[in-house]
């Protein structure tokens, strides 16, 4: 009986042992989170506070809270146009990397052509060059091509991502060839491997793109500040670009236009961040 006691006194200090290592790492994420979205909150809080009151010095009380802000960003600029400006370039991005990228990740992985791995590893040489290289050659051909200022100019330069087609390749390398064999003994082309085979099993890569896509897209400043110069073509990071003056700026009113460019990005991040994690596990990216 002493023996008993013994034990289960023992095992109770080690269970006890065992859940301070938890508990700090609880605490430790827990500080983590706050940190992250202490920014986020800042941006609402600055958002909804008087701009008389900014001049006192930052707070986290807001006495007098108002929205006064966002009626001062939509009248300031036609912020239906620019956020649907952004929106529309953000999905045909989005679709048009999803398309080519699914379509090159399965020519590298099911068809057999010469100089297959010379072509992949150009594509995977050209993340690392930065698009400010890139700008200027782009601005030429657009100007040559006399589309600049256009929608198509805006669009153009995110049709293809290198970045999804390596990230879709990697997926479609991990669905076994034996399906496709069935296929193809059914009678199946490439084309319906490709569409009824394939596709569907990487889904978790393909939504993993496309939340990349959206967001790559929906944050651009560099190449819109570079290619247009209409006003009805401004998207949202050029628009919140215009109401920093040159002397005086309204930062409640530029943080209601970053909680307004903020919002679609979390909403569509939560919705899809389970197939983010499952399309980098069944990437192999670490």
């Amino acid at each position: 009986m002493p023996e008993l006691t013994a034990t289960r006194a023992e095992n109770a200090t080690g269970r006890r042992r065992g859940r301070l290592p938890n508990l700090f790492w609880a605490l430790a994420l827990t500080l983590g989170a706050a940190v992250m979205l202490f920014p986020f909150l800042w941006t609402v809080i600055t958002s909804i506070t008087p701009d008389g009151t900014l001049a006192s010095g930052p707070t986290l009380l807001v006495e007098d809270p108002t929205l006064d802000a966002y009626r001062q960003l939509f009248d300031a600029m036609p912020m239906w146009r620019i956020v649907a400006n952004s929106f529309w370039i953000a999905i045909a991005s989005t679709l048009f990397q999803l398309i080519t990228g699914a379509m090159a990740a399965y020519a590298f992985t099911r068809i057999a052509f010469p100089g297959r791995q010379a072509v992949f590893a150009v594509y995977l040489a050209t993340l690392m060059v930065p698009l400010q290289v890139l700008v200027v050659p782009l601005f030429i051909q657009m100007t040559r091509a006399q589309l600049s200022d256009t929608y198509f100019a805006l669009l153009a330069p995110s049709i293809a991502s290198a970045f999804g087609i390596f990230l879709l390749k990697q997926a479609m390398e991990g669905v076994p060839r034996e399906l496709d064999e069935a296929a193809t003994l059914d009678g199946a082309h490439h084309l319906r491997i490709f569409a009824q085979v394939v596709l569907p099993l990487t889904r978790p890569a393909l939504a993993t793109v496309a939340v990349f896509a959206f967001m790559g897209s929906w944050n651009s400043y560099l190449w819109p500040l570079v290619v247009i110069r209409s006003p009805e073509l401004m998207t949202l990071p050029l628009g919140l670009a215009t109401l920093q003056g040159q002397f005086t700026t309204q930062w409640n009113v530029v943080m209601a236009g970053s909680v307004v460019s903020v919002l679609p990005i979390a909403i569509v991040y939560i919705f899809a961040q389970r197939y983010i994690i499952a399309g980098f596990a069944h990437s192999g990216l670490k």
